[in-house]
């Protein structure tokens, strides 16, 4: 059988037989709708109430608290890498520390560098073939928010624990590539993106956890379908969304 093909690429995933028998039952007709979910307006009631399930799963799964929004956006982890800096710059600082370890950390520091200044913390390994110890980080307690990628697919590397940022800092982390692979302290973070083609499912969309206190800090010309307080105002339909990811 083809199902039983094994891939080794860095996505999409695998997805369960089940949930593959479930999409081909439901492609001709959605919940008893009488339309595909590629045809469901993603206004509807039916569509509403799939995306407020998928938030509750994430959620429990995650375990997620109560004091953060979990949005459903698009543009892929690549979009977060702006995103993050423009709605954390809004605040009293202009101020990040990137922890840099390999190519995904190197390319949202180059994007958010449009947006405000942004400090490399740590010293740099030849060719990322490891994350330096925590002890070597020079962190600004002043800082918007302190980011790191926790697991850099391109050279290896993936961090044992969380850094541990300046009280007061909010942590901000790539996790796309190995998010729902262990447990994680979601109330550690400021802020938590990735792509679901990695470990959620389809390309298409991407999971942002972020804390509600935060919400009020972007930049006045953020984009609106990248704005974490319009989107959660929103339900993560400020725009229309992939309605089959």
């Amino acid at each position: 059988m083809k199902d039983k093909v094994i891939t080794f690429a860095a996505g999409p995933t695998k997805v369960p037989t089940e949930v593959k028998e479930t999409i081909r039952k439901e492609m001709l007709d959605f919940n008893g709708t009488g339309l595909s979910i590629l045809e469901t307006m993603h206004r509807s009631k039916p569509f509403v109430k799939l995306l407020e399930t998928c938030e509750k799963n994430v959620r429990q799964v995650l375990s997620v608290p109560e004091n953060y929004k979990i949005l459903f956006l698009q543009g892929g982890a690549t979009a977060q890498f702006a995103a993050v800096a423009m709605n954390l710059f809004g605040g009293t600082s202009k101020t990040a520390d990137y922890l840099i370890t390999g190519m995904w950390s190197v390319k949202a520091l180059q994007e958010a560098r449009k947006y405000g200044e942004c400090r490399e913390v740590c010293p740099l390994v030849p060719d990322f073939k490891d994350i330096p110890p925590e002890s070597t980080y020079e962190l600004n307690p002043e800082a918007a928010y302190l980011f790191y990628c926790d697991n850099e697919t391109i050279s290896g590397v993936e961090f044992s624990h969380p850094p541990t940022p300046p009280e007061g800092v909010p942590l901000v982390c790539d996790m796309s590539s190995n998010i729902l692979s262990k447990p994680v302290d979601v109330s550690k973070y400021g802020v938590i993106f990735a792509g679901t083609q990695k470990n959620f499912g389809c390309s298409g969309c991407t999971v942002v956890i972020v804390r509600e206190d935060l919400l009020d800090r972007a930049l006045a010309y953020t984009p609106g379908v990248l704005n974490y307080a319009q989107q959660a105002k929103a339900g993560s339909i400020y725009n229309t969304p992939p309605t089959f990811t």
